[in-house]
């Protein structure tokens, strides 16, 4: 819970200062996706409003590299968490470099608002049942919140980022500043978020199969490990001696021979 509250305010403030850069201000990148190289020039100056989402953003990727390792609850998809934190943490720190921070604007206000979502609906996850009593509110929001969810990361991720942003960074790019620096290196790295995302609506997918197949019954995080698979890590701890590695890495490696070794799976 702890998680996802920290996470849900980080991206609500981020998520609504990217709403503030590209609908209260001056800058078309939205609703005209090519002008985000429009006057692109080497070294040219980054604006004070942009700069400041690049410093928070950074920095919180930054973190989040440390803090899934270290920190989170470890996942069945932490090793592709932790691998889109670094794509994450070098595209922002590259396009503020070679100057495409126009570009980094209109993709973290695709990607933040279905983190928003997520950890809101966790949340309600989490308090469905609270000192042993179950609040029916907590569910039916966490049900609606998976549905707007599963939604909108089509909606954000797998339809308006290919449509506005890697048209602008394969395309129009190209017709905006010929010859372009970088291009393929940045473009790489773009496909492999892109890639990512498809990653993660598997699991959305995933998810609406069980519910239509009745094999669940209530909203959960199908990436978490259950009750059972838990136990092991606190038996494996205590077996455990020789190298310490990061313990949210242990705890996977635990769970991983769990699973293996577990014929009811």
């Amino acid at each position: 819970m702890p998680e996802s509250a920290w996470k849900l305010l980080f991206y609500t403030l981020s998520w609504s200062y990217g709403i503030y850069l590209l609908f209260f201000t001056d800058y078309p990148f939205f609703y005209d996706p090519p002008s985000v190289f429009y006057g692109w020039k080497k070294g040219m100056d980054v604006p004070t409003d942009i700069a400041i989402a690049y410093l928070l953003q950074c920095s919180f990727y930054g973190h989040s590299i440390y803090a899934t390792v270290y920190m989170d609850t470890w996942r069945k998809d932490s090793v592709v968490m932790l691998l889109h934190h670094v794509v994450t943490l070098t595209l922002i720190a590259f396009s503020y470099a070679f100057r495409y921070h126009n570009v980094g604007i209109l993709v973290l206000f695709l990607h933040d608002v279905n983190d928003v979502q997520l950890e809101f609906t966790k949340l309600n996850v989490y308090f469905k049942h609270r000192g042993g009593v179950y609040h029916r509110l907590n569910d039916v929001i966490s049900n609606v919140g998976c549905l707007t969810f599963s939604v909108s990361w089509f909606w954000f991720r797998l339809y308006w980022f290919p449509l506005k942003v890697l048209y602008a960074t394969c395309h129009s790019s190209l017709q905006s500043v010929p010859n372009i620096p970088f291009y393929f290196f940045f473009n790489a790295l773009l496909l492999v978020l892109t890639l990512m995302n498809i990653y993660w609506f598997l699991y959305i997918v995933l998810f609406v199969a069980k519910v239509l197949m009745g094999q669940m019954q209530e909203v959960n995080d199908v990436r978490e490990y259950d009750v059972e698979d838990s136990k092991k890590i606190a038996v494996a701890k205590k077996k455990e001696g020789g190298l310490q590695l990061p313990s949210a890495l242990k705890e996977g490696m635990h769970l991983k021979n769990g699973l293996v070794k577990d014929k009811r799976l």
